[in-house]
């Protein structure tokens, strides 16, 4: 891919890294919907076999549209490395490889990484699937978890430390799902280097737009790409970047072809096309979740909001600190707790009663009973995930309509 410009911002960057190399010179770069590769004799095959030359094999290793959005993605996750490395190659500087899934890419990242026998460190309020892996399946190849619950605060993480000072991994995930807990990354960086452990982000909430993991010390940022930088609702999708280059072409990559999570040409080429409209989505998500965000705190029946972007939230201080924009995802309680969360998300009529975020238009849903409902009572409690909470994906409907139909729904 080569060196880009410092100059360049998100959008130019999402339309033209890794465009227009196809050989029949299309302006938007087809789908090759293919599972296997052709060579032009036995020689050139055992080259592209071997790794000696360039060249694509077969669609579970590797595939041109896998290629050109795993580029994408490296540059806008690491785009304030390369700014600051302006003269070394992408290649040199960051990384990624794209799967099936955003599960595909968690499980592979994690067992890319942590051996049998070894400690991860990590916090309880976490995507319901990421849980129930580190819960149910990683224990059974040995993988020892220590959890974290809902305090994520750095003291906490230092105890975790403290008491298992041979931890190989700090898994995080901020803001967490569904809590809208925030963890400082930078100071958590500092202190898993200090013990010689990596920390692995899901990043799927703020997206580069609004958070880069790695400008902050992290070593690895994981995303569901089935959300924000899709953004549609068409696809399913997950990504894994990382500042370890030699790990990503080496040990991911190994995992990966193993376990088989690698994505469709035309979920990779969907996705792509998804992104050329990202930042424009993402300016409409956070300018309206803050709006919807401050509408719902003045609200009578209203306990409590999370989001990042309010003065009133716990972490603000550390959101404000690392997060660029605040993101599209609001949680809240109402008063009347699960009933009238209940009564509430029955009744609204622009807003969508699903699962998952990050698409166009405004999703609403019970964690206790949806997303999370896989998750033990006391498990839910212990990471601030309450019956009666709702969780908001805001889209990028006009504002006023969005607040209009929540006022209807809580009437």
């Amino acid at each position: 891919m080569g060196k880009i410009s410092s100059k360049q911002g998100i959008s130019t960057l999402v339309n033209h890294v890794a465009e227009g190399h196809n050989p029949m010179h299309a302006h938007v770069t087809p789908i090759f919907q293919t599972s296997t590769f052709s060579f032009p004799d036995v020689a050139t095959g055992a080259s592209i076999f071997k790794g000696e030359e360039p060249g694509y094999v077969y669609t579970r290793i590797a595939n041109p549209n896998q290629a050109q959005l795993s580029a994408k993605l490296a540059v806008l996750e690491g785009l304030d490395l390369l700014r600051a490395r302006p003269d070394e190659a992408v290649e040199a500087v960051v990384d990624a490889h794209v799967f099936a899934t955003g599960m595909a890419a968690v499980t592979t990242a994690i067992l890319a990484r942590v051996r049998g026998g070894q400690t991860i460190i990590a916090q309880k309020a976490l995507y319901s699937a990421t849980y129930n892996f580190l819960q149910e399946l990683a224990p059974r190849y040995g993988i020892r978890v220590v959890w974290l619950e809902d305090d994520l605060s750095l003291p906490r993480w230092e105890e975790a430390f403290a008491a298992n000072p041979d931890a190989v991994l700090a898994y995080a995930e901020t803001p967490a799902n569904p809590t809208m807990a925030v963890v400082d990354l930078a100071a958590l960086s500092e202190l898993a280097h200090r013990h010689n452990a990596w920390v692995m982000v899901d990043n799927t909430f703020a997206t580069p737009y609004c958070q880069r993991p790695l400008t902050l010390g992290v070593d690895v940022s994981i995303h569901s790409t089935t959300k924000y930088l899709s953004g549609h609702g068409v696809v399913v999708g997950g990504a894994v970047i990382s500042r370890h280059v030699n790990w990503v072409r080496g040990e991911l990559f190994s995992v990966m072809k193993i376990l088989g999570g690698t994505p469709s040409p035309m979920d990779c080429w969907l996705t792509s096309i998804g992104l050329k409209t990202f930042e424009l989505r993402m300016q409409k998500h956070c300018e309206n979740a803050m709006q919807v965000a401050q509408w719902l705190e003045a609200q009578p029946q209203i306990a409590r909001v999370f989001f990042p972007g309010l003065p009133s939230h716990p972490d603000y201080a550390i959101a404000k600190k690392q997060m660029l924009s605040f993101g599209g995802m609001i949680s809240f309680e109402l008063k009347g707790g699960l009933a009238a969360g209940e009564s509430m998300m029955n009744r609204v009529q622009l807003a969508t009663l699903a699962v998952s975020l990050g698409n166009v238009d405004t999703l609403i849903q019970h964690p206790a009973s949806m997303t999370h409902a896989a998750m033990p009572a006391a498990a839910r409690l212990a990471a601030g995930i309450t019956d009666g909470l709702v969780r908001l994906s805001v889209g990028v409907e006009n504002v006023e309509d969005i607040i209009a139909d929540l006022a209807q729904a809580l009437a």
